[in-house]
């Protein structure tokens, strides 16, 4: 069992920034891609950013591109989302996830472990 423990979400007013992190042991995620998604009620998971095992690549959902950072510190065995600039549209629970594989992808069927997500809600 793969434990992904994500922390960092809270009521922010937009414009505001907050930063999530999610904890995994080193073992597991430091030769894979890992990833951030968010699910809004009613609404289906979207993905919000990727960052490949080194941390040298990333991609970005185009809703938030230009807003959102993702980073990773392997020494540690975590990942980050720097989130700025929120928008009420930004509401939603986040959740972390392991990549089967060392790149990053948009589809959530690439990724093979799954934090219990933490959520974020932006009052405009």
């Amino acid at each position: 069992q793969v434990q992904l423990v994500e922390s960092g979400g809270g009521l922010v007013q937009a414009g505001d920034s907050l930063r999530l992190s999610c904890a995994t042991a080193r073992r597991t995620s430091s030769n894979n891609a890992m990833g951030w998604f968010r699910q809004a009620p009613g609404k289906e998971r979207e993905f919000v950013a990727a960052i490949n095992w080194r941390g040298a690549n990333t991609v970005y959902g185009d809703s938030v591109q230009g807003r959102f950072t993702i980073s990773r510190d392997n020494a540690k065995g975590t990942v980050y989302l720097q989130m700025n600039s929120l928008k009420s549209e930004d509401t939603a629970v986040y959740y972390c996830a392991v990549n089967r594989w060392p790149e990053p992808s948009r589809r959530p069927d690439g990724y093979q472990y799954w934090g219990q997500g933490t959520q974020v809600t932006v009052s405009s």
